[in-house]
């Protein structure tokens, strides 16, 4: 028996076969008969594999067609057929032919694979293997993990045994009694009743007169997956030369699932060929590092280590970097995994560029997303050389201390250029701040922190004009990794107040981009506004535009309004909340304009339209009107100001 986990059947083919093949024993020599028992369900299968490979008829007629197909091995399909026999013309009459007795097996070797992937019970195919062995004195190889044999033997037919054991435990009056837990009285009497263990060993020891552990070389491993390759040179050849790198991420992996490194560098050999296709000048330190990226990826989703989604959310290799440096601050599981990934599979292994999300949506769905490949290599072009990587972004998707001593006043200078002419975004301004105070407070750089408090509040005015509202202000503070002091108070709280401007602005653009529909785009209109059921999207638009564009409607969208309207309210009252006021003054727009009209159809809907908004009012008390004040009312303050 050949005992292992990994590289067993390679190692077989090309080595064991080798060898047994070329041997010459008092004058006779031996050739080899194997076959897989992967997915055997009865023992006359395993009697027609064995036939079919030995019986000298063969060569009448199979033998001919694998020369003519230049095959060496006979086909799977071939030896799949209802009765094999006929195809060799030794069956007649319909007689089923007892396959036993054609074995001419005396210079054969007979090596059985995969034992504990055979759904035929283990016990029964070693006794028919015994056969073989003991009285018709054949050479027989039995190679499998008995690990895996091992959990088979006690897991199959769980259920049944645990059915029958409490059948048994029942009958003995043992079920109900309390001196052991029931879980190990089940367990007791399984093992005791259906001790397969014990009958494989007693089978084993009696059949089996040697066994090899198999523990392999992982380079010998390496060597014969990369032999299929051997139509990409040049990937070959890039394999090689990284065997070590290839090895050792194997190794951080955890796992000793070869199938999952096969798979991993089938994925690479499709990024390699991509890479050398249309970026062909990338830097070798690159290519590395996706390799690397391949296997742990592969290894971290594939193996059931993690849950695909913590990769899913993360876009580009700034995110995954900034992650990195904000891991110890916010107490994230998906940040303490992502730095735990980072440590294990990047030790002792520098590199600016170590995520890839092209790579990692390929892994994880099989698709190979162009536009995102093109647009990682392009970042990777205009990020890879730090150098040329803006200062401030320096600052914050890198650790700062691996800025050298020399380079450091220089970045300090031109982040403060960028602060000073508005040339960056709100978000980053108060980031930035965060390194600043850090700094300072150490004496890296010669700023008190009330000059810095300064010329950041007068930046963070100069940049809302460029920036976008930021809806989770707190998880971009603690990316920052470090300990910010409490004079960053009230750079937070000015970012409050210039965010609110620009969640202000935002609203609005989009209810202008919404409403604006109404009423030539209704279809447009109703799939943008389900994007907002529950966002007070209301508040930012003008009474009197919405009433012109409702009443420009027809009748039947109308309705459609004012019934979407309604149950949005009612469904998400609370969040909907801010929008009363103006609910109320739209409210008043329709009485003013249907009162005195004459009847029609659209009056009718148009007044129904206040009833129904009438019932969305009555969802909230006074107290949500009381701090509110009509467009009048402000030009009026405005006057006497």
């Amino acid at each position: 028996m050949v005992n292992g986990e990994v590289g067993k059947t390679y190692f077989w083919n090309n080595q064991v076969k080798r060898k047994i093949e070329s041997l010459n024993l008092n004058g006779k020599k031996y050739t080899t008969i194997y076959m897989s028992l992967y997915g055997i369900s009865n023992l006359e299968d395993i009697s027609k594999k064995i036939f079919i490979e030995t019986t000298q008829l063969m060569d009448k007629n199979l033998k001919k067609y694998m020369e003519t197909h230049e095959q060496s091995v006979i086909p799977e399909y071939a030896k799949t057929g209802l009765e094999m026999s006929n195809f060799f013309g030794v069956s007649k009459n319909d007689d089923k032919v007892d396959y036993n007795k054609f074995f001419a097996t005396d210079d054969k070797v007979l090596c059985f694979d995969d034992l504990e992937r055979a759904n035929v019970d283990v016990i029964d195919i070693l006794g028919y293997i015994n056969n073989f062995v003991e009285h018709d004195h054949i050479k027989t190889i039995l190679i499998c993990n008995e690990k895996e044999l091992s959990t088979k033997l006690k897991s199959s037919n769980l259920e049944m045994k645990t059915f029958i054991a409490a059948y048994i435990l029942d009958k003995e009056n043992g079920l109900l009694n309390s001196d052991k837990p029931l879980v190990e009285k089940l367990s007791e009497k399984i093992e005791y009743v259906f001790d397969k263990a014990n009958d494989y060993e007693r089978i084993k020891e009696k059949l089996i007169g040697e066994t090899f552990d198999y523990a392999p070389k992982f380079n010998y491993i390496i060597d014969g997956l990369l032999m299929r390759y051997g139509n990409n040179p040049d990937l070959v050849k890039f394999l090689r030369e990284h065997t070590n790198l290839i090895t050792s991420t194997f190794v951080k992996s955890g796992t000793r699932n070869l199938r999952i490194l096969k798979h991993a560098l089938n994925d690479f050999s499709k990024v390699f060929e991509a890479v050398n296709k249309y970026y062909p000048n990338t830097k070798l330190r690159v290519l590395q590092t996706m390799l690397i990226f391949t296997i742990a990826v592969s290894f971290e989703i594939k193996a059931g280590k993690i849950t695909k989604d913590k990769f899913v959310t993360i876009e580009s290799n700034e995110e995954y970097k900034s992650l990195l440096v904000s891991s110890r601050v916010l107490m994230d599981n998906r940040q303490f995994y992502i730095k735990e990934f980072d440590n294990n599979y990047y030790f002792n292994f520098k590199s600016d560029y170590r995520f890839f999300k092209f790579i990692e949506i390929y892994v994880r769905t099989r698709i190979f997303d162009m536009r995102m490949f093109k647009k990682d290599m392009e970042n990777i072009i205009n990020t890879i050389d730090t150098e040329k990587l803006p200062a401030y972004k320096r600052l914050l998707t890198e650790e700062y201390w691996k800025i050298s001593d020399d380079k450091f006043p220089d970045i300090i200078s031109e982040v403060i250029r960028n602060i000073k002419n508005g040339d960056l975004k709100l978000i980053e301004i108060v980031k930035l701040f965060g390194y600043f105070s850090y700094f300072s407070r150490r004496n890296l750089i010669d700023y008190n922190i009330s000059d810095l408090k300064s010329m950041f509040l007068e930046a963070m005015d100069k940049a809302v004009s460029n920036s976008d509202y930021v809806d989770n202000i707190e998880e971009e503070i603690s990316r920052i990794g470090l300990d910010v002091g409490d004079e960053m108070d009230e750079i937070v709280e000015h970012f409050h107040k210039l965010n609110n401007q620009l969640e202000d602005k935002m609203y609005r653009e989009q209810a202008d981009s919404i409403f604006k529909c109404i009423p030539m785009k209704m279809e447009t209109f109703y799939d943008k506004f389900s994007n907002f059921m529950d966002k007070p999207i209301l508040n930012h638009y003008d009474e009197y535009q919405m009433f012109q564009r409702v009443t420009c409607a027809s009748n039947e969208d109308i309705m459609l309004i004012k019934e979407m309207l309604v149950d949005r309210f009612k469904k998400y009252t609370e969040e909907l909340k801010s929008e009363a006021p103006f609910i109320k003054k739209f409210k008043g727009v329709l009485d003013d304009y249907c009162s005195g009209k004459e009847t029609s159809i659209k009056v009718v809907m148009l007044k129904e339209f206040s009833k129904d908004l009438e019932e969305i009012l009555n969802l909230y008390d006074s107290s949500v009107f009381e701090n509110y004040s009509t467009e009048e009312d402000i030009l009026e303050k405005l006057d006497n100001i």
